[in-house]
């Protein structure tokens, strides 16, 4: 039992990680707003399914909807939609190493909207060398710029700026209001599948049904993998290592996406690439020391 917390975190880590691959094998076959509406599905139904037997939800908690409306879009929707986008536009593992700029993005948002928040040299270090991280394995210091996919990036980017904003609109209004954490993900996720319901374009949505292996990644990988279980087991890592402790799994599935583009799906990832994931794991770990600067 002592070790289950670690096993679970690693675990997490490693599914998280492997979703970059699965995100650009699915969006091979359908719309990348298509992607995100099954990932969100096979994701909330087993949340629901779990929020139901730990009977959390209550008709009371509609009065803040408005707070699970925004949660929806920032931690769900531009978020899943913008790392689908960059992970079919890039390589799935440079894909996987951006996503760990995520803690920057995050504690800049904290630095312009948490008054509590301090800003000391560790940080900001920490967010320059972060960044130049982000910018050498964005690839416009390479010799042939035409490779140079903006696109991808910006729409990692964005999923990163989306879901590291997610944290801090969290923190400041729907933390308070003393939630449990499986019932904020089932409106989380039930808000986001309204919003889904109304922007996604369906045509040709069950193309994904004829490639066995993606529409696997999709269901199991990406939705009740990716989404349901990793939210449940990171809520539980949480309450049984802390929060400090847990926020470290964001240091796991960029390597993992990397390991995988590189040594198992054979992508043509250089050294400046790794070298560039370690940059951005430098400047998120001077962030988190920011309170000793």
């Amino acid at each position: 039992m002592i070790r289950l917390p670690i096993i679970i975190f690693l675990a997490l880590g490693i599914i998280w990680g492997s979703n970059f691959i699965y995100m650009k094998m699915v969006a091979e076959h359908i719309d990348s707003m298509q992607v995100v509406f099954y990932r969100v599905l096979f994701g909330f139904i087993p949340v629901f399914c779990y929020a139901i037997y730990l009977k959390v939800l209550k008709l009371e908690h509609l009065k803040y909807s408005f707070h699970f409306f925004v949660m929806s879009l920032l931690a769900a929707v531009v978020y899943y939609y913008g790392f689908v986008k960059g992970s079919f536009l890039l390589l799935s593992g440079i894909a996987g190493a951006l996503s760990g700029s995520v803690p920057l993005f995050s504690f800049l948002t904290a630095a312009l909207f948490l008054k509590e928040e301090k800003i000391t040299k560790n940080a900001m270090k920490g967010v320059a060398i972060g960044f130049f991280g982000v910018v050498l394995i964005s690839g416009i210091f390479s010799e042939n710029l035409q490779n140079l996919n903006t696109e991808g990036m910006l729409a990692i980017v964005l999923g990163s700026l989306s879901v590291g904003a997610s944290f801090i609109y969290a923190r400041k209004f729907v933390t308070p209001l003393k939630i449990k954490a499986v019932a904020l993900t089932t409106y989380q996720l039930g808000f986001a599948m309204i919003i889904l319901l109304l922007i996604t374009d369906f045509e040709n949505i069950n193309a994904i049904w004829a490639d066995t292996h993606a529409a696997l990644g999709m269901a199991i990988g990406l939705g009740f993998l990716g989404t349901g279980v990793v939210f449940i087991g990171y809520y539980y890592v949480i309450e049984t290592m802390g929060a400090l402790k847990a926020s470290s799994i964001t240091y796991i599935p960029p390597v993992v996406a990397l390991f995988i583009g590189f040594f198992i799906v054979g992508e043509d990832i250089k050294v400046i690439d790794f070298i560039a994931t370690g940059l951005i794991f430098l400047g998120v770990f001077l962030i988190n020391k920011r309170k000793k600067g």
